[in-house]
């Protein structure tokens, strides 16, 4: 008797209803569900993501400078950059030679000028045509990048006298 009972009651609860079927609204579908005109409900005010914090931190103080920051940073670059700012950094990336407009030479005399924290913002946030990746590059990793985007500048502008060891070498 219980059994039947347990059965008729389940069969109750089947309304025909499909779990496919249930009524629901797109992101951003106009809705009065929050008291505004999205279905999508808006932040509380002084919200914070969790690791902000760390990652506001990593991009305010560049670590030093260090050869496993610089082999990072060329890595990066090769992986990150290099498809667009080309391997000597002079905007010629295989990206480029497909059609896509040529990013600014990291040559060029406003980037020469430029600070490092200007790069690891771009990366971070993007600048023109360039999407920002600051989703897919740690804080940490910009500025090895950035450090690297240095050395390649250096490596057409330095002169003898900023490079003591490479002067004694050809003595």
């Amino acid at each position: 008797m219980r059994r039947a009972l347990l059965f008729v009651l389940c069969l109750a609860g089947c309304s025909g209803q499909e779990m496919a079927d249930q009524p629901s609204l797109k992101t951003y579908e106009a809705s009065d569900l929050w008291g505004t005109t999205s279905s999508t409900r808006s932040l509380p005010e002084g919200v914070v993501s969790r690791g902000t914090a760390a990652r506001m931190a990593a991009i305010a103080n560049p670590p030093p400078m260090t050869a496993k920051l610089m082999d990072r940073g060329r890595r990066l670059f090769g992986e990150v950059c290099a498809p667009c700012h080309g391997l000597a950094g002079d905007g010629d990336g295989i990206v480029v030679q497909r059609g896509f407009s040529p990013p600014p030479s990291y040559h060029s005399e406003r980037l020469l000028a430029a600070d490092a924290r200007h790069f690891v913002d771009v990366i971070g946030n993007g600048y023109g045509a360039m999407y920002p990746y600051g989703d897919r590059v740690q804080p940490e990793d910009r500025w090895a990048i950035a450090a690297y985007i240095r050395a390649l500048q250096l490596s057409r502008t330095a002169t003898l006298a900023q490079a003591p060891e490479a002067a004694a070498r050809l003595r």
